[in-house]
């Protein structure tokens, strides 16, 4: 073994309690405006820019960020309170969550100056919404065997090529992606990859949009035409890409948004049962909120590891694993807990429309930010077996 595994407990401090009751209350305000209904989990192809401009006003962006970027410098206990709020209300985060949780990051750690005061008290200020580049036809979720080519030319660099399954293309702003510099090596496949910050309104991109089988549209295919990309867009190391993604990768699948995708299938269900449930659903319901809760401690201890300044990527790996399977398995299983409930319950109608929209979303879940076989080389690899 190259690497000890370790969970440690995380209590979350009492100004993370404070946060969360703020957090709700900002949420039942705008559930009450209207913005959105916490009891239509359908936030896949919703994009709310007003919503995420009052999200950024409320200083909940970038909230770990130094203040000179517009950040708060608060502590990523905190910021996951936000997070897990904003999940278990079903929220329509979609046009700030990639930026506040991974790219703002990246720039923050490869990009040159003028360009961290740019972009960064934008993405604070939830004017701007982010994609990330990685998987590519043909190659599905192997980072390293990406084709898409960045060829030098003067002042920059032309892309060519496509990426796949980009989450949120349609609607972003910028890209975040990984393009191919130089012909791996023969014993080294991970080399001659570079990242690229990409201005996707600029010229040369094409975006067509993937439908899915709940009919919304949050997955696409971007086409890269002779795109130009200038030399300061250019992140960290020329041809070693592959060492920054995998810490990227540490934000991306530690969070609570892991497990919590299908989590209102599990409150319809405790609704819908009421407080004096039968034997059956109440053990069922007990099995599941004890998985939840293990989880819930080990993204926590995740998430304090990232304060404590580490990369903890083969721990969110193992995160990011079995949350992904638990949230993917959880509407069918509320499923067969729901199949004695009673017909008159007031909210069987909601549960039964919520588990239909579960059950069609949930085969994605397994594969978005990093496949079930990918995360389980990473860990072996962390663990010394491969």
């Amino acid at each position: 073994m190259t690497a000890a595994l370790r969970f440690d407990p995380i209590r979350l401090p009492p100004e993370c309690e404070v946060l969360r009751q703020e957090v709700r209350a900002f949420l039942a305000d705008e559930i009450a405006a209207g913005t959105f209904d916490p009891h239509k989990p359908q936030r896949e192809d919703s994009d709310a820019p007003e919503f995420s401009r009052r999200v950024g006003e409320r200083g909940w962006l970038g909230m770990t960020w130094p203040k000179q970027y517009g950040g708060h410098e608060r502590s990523f206990l905190e910021r996951y309170v936000v997070t897990e709020e904003m999940r278990v209300a079903n929220a329509p985060t979609r046009r700030f969550f990639v930026a506040d949780r991974q790219s703002g990051p990246v720039l923050l750690k490869y990009a040159p100056e003028h360009i961290k005061m740019d972009i960064l008290p934008r993405i604070c200020r939830g004017e701007v919404c982010f994609s990330i580049g990685m998987s590519e036809p043909n190659s599905g979720s192997d980072l390293f065997a990406a084709k898409t080519k960045a060829t030098k030319t003067d002042g920059g660099w032309l892309i060519n090529g496509s990426k796949i399954w980009t989450t949120s293309a349609h609607i972003a702003d910028y890209m975040i992606a990984i393009f191919r510099t130089s012909p791996s090596t023969k014993e080294n496949r991970r080399h001659g990859l570079t990242q690229f910050l990409v201005n996707m309104k600029k010229p040369g991109i094409t975006v067509n949009p993937i439908a899915q089988i709940t009919g919304q549209y949050e997955f696409n295919e971007v086409v890269f035409t002779d795109h130009f990309v200038p030399d300061d867009h250019m992140l960290g190391e020329l041809d070693g890409a592959w060492k920054q993604a995998t810490s990227e990768l540490a934000y991306e699948r530690s969070g609570p948004e892991r497990f919590l995708e299908t989590y209102y299938v599990l409150t319809e269900l405790v609704r819908a049962v009421g407080p004096k449930p039968d034997t059956r659903s109440a053990e069922g319901i007990g099995r599941l909120v004890a998985q939840l809760h293990t989880m819930r401690r080990m993204s926590v201890s995740v998430a304090g590891m990232l304060q404590a300044g580490r990369e903890p990527v083969v721990e969110a790996s193992i995160v990011k694993d079995i949350g992904t399977i638990w949230e993917q398995q959880l509407p069918h299983r509320v499923r067969e807990l729901a199949a004695f409930v009673d017909a008159d319950a007031s909210n069987h109608a909601t549960l039964d429309e919520q588990l239909a929209f579960a059950i069609k979303t949930a085969p994605k879940l397994t594969i978005q930010g990093g496949t079930t076989e990918v995360l389980r080389g990473i860990i072996a690899r962390g663990l010394g077996l491969r």
